[in-house]
């Protein structure tokens, strides 16, 4: 296709005016109209001194001094010391089973397992295990699966040594990871390598910053806005590369992350939520006393959406900058109206996705309720589904703000770019 000298950046000087962009001329819809039979296909210049400029304010004004804050609060909120209480820790082992028998005494209801141990202080050696038996725990354990153990570390023999804890799920959890990544990467190749790595941060940040500075006694609300603000900085650059559309999408995935802080916050406070109905929250508090429940509440709110939220933004800017790339002179107005009509849809399906996902999460909850036949008044207004109903509404607020927000800021960036960037008079559409 033959580039042609066509154009030229408003945002030049005057000394620099002589300057043109090689913009490749072409025919067929979607291109833009050039004068007269020539198209002018603009949808090269994404990262254009128009669409650069007008994004630099954004990043410069907004972007860059939020992700400081976040990185400067991250810093002082970074937990000093370790979180582990010593009375709390305890040793484990792993092991495969060999035999499983009845226990000797008919009163104990258990088996009693030979277990290779494969981890632990007697790594390699056979030591007896008393499992309980079938009906007693929810999967009965089979010769030749392998299991978790406590260590009873002052016992003098091996013989009382292990005690069971657990099924061991490495090697199909691992298996399922391994599916999971090639999945990724065979259909998104390096993308999707790259969307592993920051899965992978994701990951560190919640084990080694967030978890350990809300049990150090930090603000819960404040260190998850802190750590997810880093987070999805961290992954939409590391993802979709450090570009003008991606800082767009960050730029709307903070300020709905901003919007579902405040609604989450207040509607907790409104529905007078304590937390304490949280799954673990009273066995954490016992741990931790210094815990915020109702601010952890809030927290876990935040977390929840974070990853909606990216999928929500980066898509919403993704597809402004295709309606403009198919048409650089539609204007402001045009790319927003087009961008929500995505942008409903979307959202349509996500809001779905997300309250679904929690009514899951509290499904044995609501089974309960449903065989005690309580009145629906009285279920919603238990703490317990209360807590799901605020934490799905208030999730979905956030997603229906960021479509907007998005597709503004994306509209504002990469609108009208051929009457910025390209001029086509006559005179300059030579050969």
């Amino acid at each position: 296709m033959a580039s042609r000298n066509v154009g030229r950046r408003r945002a030049d000087h005057k000394a620099n005016r002589s300057r043109r962009l090689d913009i490749p001329a072409g025919h067929g819809h979607g291109h833009g109209h050039g004068h007269g039979d020539h198209v002018v296909d603009t949808s090269v210049v994404d990262s254009d001194a128009v669409v650069a400029r007008r994004v630099r304010i954004v990043v410069a004004a907004v972007l860059v001094p939020l992700i400081a804050a976040a990185v400067i609060a991250m810093i002082v909120l970074w937990p000093g010391s370790g979180v582990k209480v010593a009375s709390y820790q305890t040793e484990t082992a792993r092991g495969e089973v060999v035999s499983i028998k009845a226990c000797a005494d008919a009163k104990d209801q258990c088996d009693e397992a030979t277990v290779k141990l494969t981890s632990g202080p007697d790594k390699g050696q056979l030591a007896p295990v008393q499992i309980p038996k079938t009906g007693q725990v929810a999967i009965p354990v089979e010769v030749g699966q392998s299991v978790m153990l406590g260590v009873q570390s002052d016992a003098k023999t091996i013989a009382g040594r292990y005690v069971y804890v657990d099924h061991d799920r490495t090697m199909p959890l691992l298996l399922l990871a391994g599916l999971f990544a090639i999945a990724v990467v065979a259909l998104s190749r390096w993308r999707g390598f790259a969307a592993l790595i920051a899965l992978a941060v994701t990951a560190v940040m919640l084990t080694q910053f967030i978890l350990p500075a809300i049990l150090s006694g930090s603000n819960p609300l404040l260190v998850a806005v802190v750590g997810g603000a880093v987070i999805m900085t961290i992954a939409v650059y590391l993802t979709h590369g450090i570009n003008a559309e991606s800082s767009i999408a960050l730029s709307g995935t903070i300020a709905a992350l901003g919007m579902t802080v405040g609604l989450g916050w207040f509607f907790t406070k409104f529905c007078q939520l304590s937390g304490l109905a949280s799954e673990g929250a009273s066995a954490a508090q016992q741990l931790a006393p210094n815990i915020d429940l109702t601010g952890l509440l809030v927290a876990g709110m935040v977390i929840g959406a974070l990853g909606v939220l990216d999928d929500v933004t980066v898509t919403q800017a993704a597809a402004v900058w295709e309606l403009s790339a198919a048409n650089p002179s539609a204007s402001r107005r045009e790319l927003i109206g087009a961008g929500l009509r995505i942008g409903r849809t979307h959202v349509a399906s996500v809001v779905n996705t997300l309250v679904l996902a929690y009514a899951g999460a509290a499904l044995p909850v609501l089974l309960v309720f449903a065989i005690q036949d309580l009145p629906s008044r009285s279920i919603i207004s238990t703490e317990m589904v209360a807590m799901e109903v605020v934490r799905g509404l208030v999730g979905s607020l956030g997603i229906i703000a960021a479509v907007p927000l998005t597709t503004a800021l994306a509209a504002m960036a990469v609108a009208d770019r051929s009457r910025d960037l390209v001029t086509t008079e006559p005179e300059h559409l030579g050969a």
